[in-house]
Order: C-alpha cells, then structure tokens, then sequence
C-alpha cells in the first residue's frame, strides 16, 4: 500500500516536491516502511507534545508513532526546510538544498520508526546514535543513485575527503577539550 501525502502547508513548494519524495521512499526497503500511513507536510508543527515555543518553529519533522487503530505517520515541516520572511539571500540556499534536507528529515523520521518498532535489538539509549547511523548510510545511497556529472567527477576521490574530514572532526574534538580544560 503506498504512503499518502497529504500537503498542509501554505508555503508555496516547489513543483516537483510529491515526486521527490516518492522518489526518496522509492530508495528505502519497503519493510522499513510497513506501518507509515502518511507523509503530512506542515507549515510548523503543532504537536501538544512540544512545550517550548522554539521546539515547535525549529523541528524539521516528528514522527508520530501507531497509536491504538490509528497507524503510524510522519510529520515534516516544510515551513522550516522553507524559511519565508527573510531576506532573499537567506531564502534562496534553503530553496536550492530543499531536495537534499527533505531527503535528510525523511530518512531520519523512516529511521525512528524502523529502530523504533521494527528493531527490537536496539536499546533506548542506543537509538539516537543508530537513527543517525541510519539516516547517513541512507542518505549516501540516495546520492550516489542521484548520480549527475558532479557525484561521478568526486567519486574516485570519496574515500580521501571522509578520510580528511574524520581527521578534521577528531582535531576539533581535541581543540574542544583544551577548551574546555582551560575554562575549568
């Protein structure tokens, strides 16, 4: 049974916004999906859950697990993928990443609801780590399929640029503890 998406977002989308993410829940396993009912594209999420006022207007998506009859869905907030009311410079970088960040907040959402529910070997501690684990293996998958000019040119030199931004993470991690040690 295919996912349904139902648009209940006044911001304007781009044209192709349906097709892109049947396109991204195309790429995952469909036993990952078993169970999500619905995509709903929101403005802003309004959940009751959600005590601050910044929660709701910075949350990309949140995934509302089955519930008695009702099945599982997700909730993507496309007024914050979207930024409107802001100057053109800072509206034109999220309309042009839109695809990509869409990708990300989907796969994480289909990540929670799989280690949540269909992984029963994945502790409650463990389950942020494994959705981003998740979300990052699935998101490479979906670019290299993306394929294009760009991804083919940068393919052979992959490895070497993780390679360097790993020695990058671990430095800024060493420079974070001297911080942190000069500060005490």
């Amino acid at each position: 049974m295919p996912i349904k998406i139902e648009n209940r977002a006044e911001t304007s989308l781009p044209a192709k916004t349906q097709s892109w993410i049947e396109d991204i829940t195309d790429n995952l396993p469909k036993e990952h999906l078993r169970g999500i009912d619905r995509i709903r594209l929101v403005d802003v999420i309004t959940d009751p859950r959600l005590k601050a006022i910044n929660q709701r207007t910075e949350l990309p998506g949140l995934y509302h697990p089955r519930q008695g009859a009702q099945a599982a869905w997700l909730e993507v907030a496309v007024g914050v993928l979207l930024p409107g009311g802001k100057p053109l410079h800072k509206r034109l970088m999220p309309r042009l990443s839109f695809k990509g960040n869409l990708a990300a907040v989907l796969f994480s959402l289909v990540g929670q609801h799989y280690h949540l529910t269909l992984r029963h070997s994945v502790k409650k501690g463990q389950v942020e780590t494994a959705v981003k684990a998740y979300t990052e293996k699935h998101l490479r998958l979906w670019h290299q399929k993306q394929g294009g000019f760009r991804a083919k040119l940068f393919k052979p030199f992959q490895p070497t640029i993780e390679r360097w931004g790993r020695s990058l993470q671990k430095r800024a991690a060493a420079e974070q503890k001297k911080r942190q040690a000069a500060g005490s």
